[in-house]
């Protein structure tokens, strides 16, 4: 990891100093975003309302907090009542964000983004990428979908949402509070009170928001020949290769098994290639799921991934998922008495 990138963690969720310095920059970003909204507001810039419900998930924050998987979560909960999901993200990283492209369970992610692969292999449902999620939105409805869920769509404001989930790190919290480049926040922390739901990965759930934990039990060869318990490896000693928002995440979550590791952090959305797994020692490689869709199935024995899931009280997500429905449910039959008037 830069020495960059480790001095504005520190400023971020840290005490470094001179972090003061970046404060001239935050109010700079806050003068552009602010007049962008206001832009929205008034009519200047144009919203686009899609043929069909919009859940954005998304944060305030820069960097990991757990929104992958909750929208890996939500859309497997959402299929299970009936819906017909389907995922639009930006595909940060992908060579080709700037135009539509499907996703598939087995696309480059060197093209489309190393998150919408993941999202393409767990969710199991239609994926599509494009720096303008307004034409990735239209591509799926064409394609059948019901239900649209934003990835990372919260700042996104042309898409008109129906409801707005946040992801908050229980851990990290909001940091230091300020706009970046001076602090993690993309928005100011008055924006949780106007999401629909905030829901906290870790840590403590505050007044009406939602916990949840990313948890794991096994570990998989890259190349698909095996599957074992994490529990297997406890004492052992590991390589641990994550780039993600927070690898200290990913690196408690295996030390809680009992594996002795060697950190290596990069980046989120680093293009790892082959060479950055190398060594020079035999111990086993354990990797994240979103680090591992950089990688084809042609890989040596010891390069593992572990792949994480949501777990919620059960009552909290029977009413989160309640309150969905109802409003999904709602949607469609408009939908459906449009389609009549205008036959």
């Amino acid at each position: 990891m830069s020495t960059g990138y480790r001095w504005i963690q520190k400023i971020w969720y840290g005490d470094a100093a001179f972090g003061w310095v970046l404060l001239p920059l935050a109010g700079l970003y806050w003068l552009v975003t602010t007049v962008r909204k206001q832009l929205y507001r008034r009519g200047v810039l144009r919203t686009h309302k899609a043929e069909a419900a919009v859940i954005v998930v998304g944060n305030i924050t820069a960097g990991g907090t757990g929104k992958t998987p909750t929208v890996i979560w939500l859309v497997n909960e959402l299929r299970k009542k009936g819906f017909a999901p389907g995922i639009v993200s930006r595909g940060y990283g992908g060579s080709q964000s700037g135009t539509s492209m499907r996703v598939d369970e087995d696309s480059d992610a060197a093209v489309v983004g190393d998150e919408p692969v993941l999202l393409a292999r767990r969710g199991q449902c239609p994926v599509a990428v494009d720096s303008d999620r307004v034409r990735a939105a239209e591509m799926l409805i064409d394609d059948g979908v019901d239900v649209i869920v934003a990835d990372d769509g919260l700042q996104h404001l042309r898409l008109e949402r129906d409801f707005e989930i946040c992801v908050v790190d229980g851990a990290r919290g909001l940091g230091n509070r300020r706009l970046l480049p001076a602090g993690p926040l993309r928005e100011s922390p008055a924006r949780l009170s106007r999401v629909d739901q905030v829901v906290v990965n870790g840590g403590d759930a505050v007044d009406d928001a939602i916990r949840f934990d990313l948890t794991a039990a096994e570990a998989q060869r890259l190349n698909g020949s095996l599957t074992r318990q994490l529990q297997a490896f406890k004492g052992s000693t590991v390589h641990a290769v994550a780039g993600i928002g927070n690898p200290q995440r990913f690196f408690d979550l295996l030390r809680a098994h009992g594996i002795q590791l060697i950190e290596h952090s990069f980046p989120d959305h680093a293009p790892l290639a082959a060479a950055d797994l190398q060594f020079g020692d035999d111990f086993e490689v354990f990797m994240t799921e979103k680090d591992a869709v950089k990688f084809g199935r042609h890989i040596a024995d010891k390069y593992w991934f572990v792949p994480v899931d949501l777990t919620m009280d059960a009552k909290d997500a029977a009413a989160l998922i309640g309150r969905l429905e109802v409003l999904l449910d709602a949607s469609l039959d408009v939908s459906s008495d449009d389609c009549g008037e205008s036959q």
